[in-house]
């Protein structure tokens, strides 16, 4: 074998070890985040799971196709959302202009959290090539641990997806139901 060949087998395998031995796993604890979102709170993770389980839907950019699929999605199909005891968020490394303008255009009626510093979607490892989020779905438990992660989401099936998944993970029912399609948790 040349050394050449040797080299690039080497690097390939220190490449796919670094890669690979940090990433988050169920049965981690999520990172901790303070986000501001489109309807003008800021949300801290530990605050929102003392209320509820925490969905957290990562996306590449506003206003790309894939990531308007997604949003559509759960505007148009949150109602299968609002009766878990959960609480969802879309979020990008987008500036918070570019998030609120993607929210109105299609008709968001629930957060999304923007990261310009892409500091969280680094904590999460969603961030690829240094500029824009993977797109994974994170489902936190009360307790802040992970309870699976989605790096396969359908965009056009996101809202049908995320309710079956937690109904599957056994998040409960919200103890009242709400006409909200997500539970405010600065609400009272």
């Amino acid at each position: 074998m040349s050394s050449l060949r040797i080299l690039k087998s080497f690097l390939l395998i220190l490449f796919g070890i670094v890669s690979y031995s940090h990433a988050l796993e169920v049965g981690d604890k999520a990172p901790d985040f303070n986000l501001q979102s489109t309807d003008g709170t800021r949300y801290q993770l530990s605050d929102v799971l003392e209320k509820e389980a925490v969905v957290l839907a990562w996306f590449p950019f506003a206003g790309t196709k894939g990531c308007t699929i997604e949003c559509k999605s759960l505007a148009q199909n949150g109602h299968l959302l609002k009766d878990i005891a959960a609480t969802y968020f879309m979020a990008s490394v987008d500036p918070i202009e570019d998030n609120q303008v993607f929210a109105e255009e299609n008709n968001a009626d629930f957060p999304i959290l923007s990261d310009p510093t892409k500091q969280t979607a680094k904590d999460y490892e969603v961030l690829s090539l240094g500029w824009y989020a993977k797109r994974h779905t994170f489902y936190i438990g009360k307790n802040g641990v992970i309870l699976y992660i989605d790096r396969d989401v359908r965009p056009e099936t996101s809202a049908e997806d995320m309710a079956k998944k937690l109904i599957d993970l056994g998040i409960p029912k919200r103890k009242e139901s709400s006409d909200l399609r997500m539970a405010n948790p600065y609400s009272s």
